[in-house]
């Protein structure tokens, strides 16, 4: 199975944990004298099945980014690491540009006048360029999961 197959499947047992979750909220309790639509105790056994399943697919991924290569200066888990922080900057950089824009609200002359504190234009291209570096890095790191083999478990 290829890298991003797991993923995929991760994904699909993920939504299948929460579904389940769902499933055992709906049936936890009914009116007196009514029974469940579905048996919670089932229901936790097949999300506890699932659980299980998820695990270990995850610790696959895990062995599989730590112990491949995605440079020659890093691992497939060091560029998850960097592509992470390069969203966080870039949603740092954008909630400043954000809340730099100063809007007119003022009614009187007695009133405060907010000014921005940044360049807002800068600071836009500068979340921008790092969308642009997001992408390329996750671009890469994409095609790279469709061409490594998952470890065995």
């Amino acid at each position: 199975m290829k890298l991003a197959e797991a993923l995929i499947l991760r994904a699909d047992y993920q939504r299948r944990v929460a579904e389940l979750n769902t499933r055992l909220e709906r049936n936890a309790k009914v009116q007196e004298g009514m029974a469940p639509a579905m048996d919670p105790m089932a229901l936790l056994d097949e999300q506890e099945k699932v659980i299980d399943a998820v695990l270990t697919l995850i610790q696959r991924i895990n062995a599989t980014n730590a112990s491949t290569a995605f440079d020659e200066s890093m691992t497939i888990a060091d560029a998850l690491a960097a592509r992470d922080m390069l969203r966080e900057r870039q949603g740092a950089v954008r909630k400043l540009v954000s809340h730099a824009h100063v809007g007119q609200s003022r009614y009187g002359i007695n009133e405060v006048k907010f000014v921005p504190t940044v360049n807002i234009a800068a600071m836009q291209k500068r979340a921008d360029d790092i969308s642009a570096e997001y992408r390329k890095l996750d671009t890469r790191i994409q095609a790279l999961n469709w061409l490594v083999d998952l470890n065995e478990g």
